[in-house]
């Protein structure tokens, strides 16, 4: 018997639209400002981190007040807010509005978990907040991920058991949140950052609720006859 999914968690930055080039810059405006180190590289470890917890790795040993902090946090998420004002719906990513729709049909009930603070306005910007039923960010919990909060908020919202949720993530602090909520998880990305996902895909480009209902029976089959040789 296949899994009970009945919900969905998409991630938003990198999974449903690219945001991460704006992420990117405005963190890099601000470094620059304050004459701090930061290229791609550096950045590529703040996928899926809340805004503090970049910051604080990007300031590394540097010393700031906790005025000073929230003033930057203010500043980089100014630069941010004034760079997305022109999404649209030719934003979403390849393949999103398909599966969207798919499980809508299905009777999937769709959640929004990111730890970005402008999720509801990318969300309206993008066009689909007819298809989303809940939206947790990052004003909705304390802990950011990794720690699993966000998604359990989420699937709470949706009135649904983490073992009935299936997060979609291209962060591997998120993986290791869903898993961590006992949730199944998509991993979109290369192995080496979301290869601990039940799931790895390069995107959603082409991707059905079908397909990915079939790979996850195989895996429940396959999991009950690896405990089975273990005498589980």
């Amino acid at each position: 018997m296949s899994p009970d999914i009945r919900g969905f968690i998409f991630d938003l930055d990198g999974v449903l639209t690219d945001t991460a080039e704006y992420h990117y810059l405005a963190w890099h405006k601000l470094a620059d400002e304050e004459e701090l180190p930061f290229n791609r590289e550096a950045n590529e470890a703040l996928r899926g981190v809340s805004r503090r917890e970049s910051l604080l790795h990007i300031v590394g040993d540097r010393q700031y007040s906790e005025a000073q902090l929230q003033e930057m946090m203010d500043r980089k998420n100014r630069y941010y807010v004034e760079s997305i004002q022109n999404i649209s719906p030719h934003d979403l990513l390849p393949g999103v509005v398909t599966l969207l729709d798919e499980l809508k049909q299905a009777g999937i009930k769709i959640a929004l978990g990111s730890a970005s603070k402008n999720a509801q306005t990318v969300i309206e910007k993008l066009g689909i907040t007819n298809r989303i039923d809940a939206i947790t960010d990052g004003y909705s919990v304390q802990r950011p991920k990794p720690a699993p909060d966000l998604f359990l908020y989420a699937a709470n919202q949706l009135g649904l058991e983490p073992s009935q949720v299936i997060v979609v993530e291209d962060a591997e602090a998120g993986i290791e949140a869903a898993l961590a909520g006992q949730m199944w998880t998509i991993g979109l990305g290369p192995p080496a950052r979301v290869g601990a996902a039940h799931i790895v895909l390069p995107s959603l480009a082409g991707v059905h609720w079908t397909d990915l209902r079939a790979k996850l029976n195989e895996l429940r089959i396959g999991d009950k006859e690896d405990k089975g040789d273990k005498g589980e």
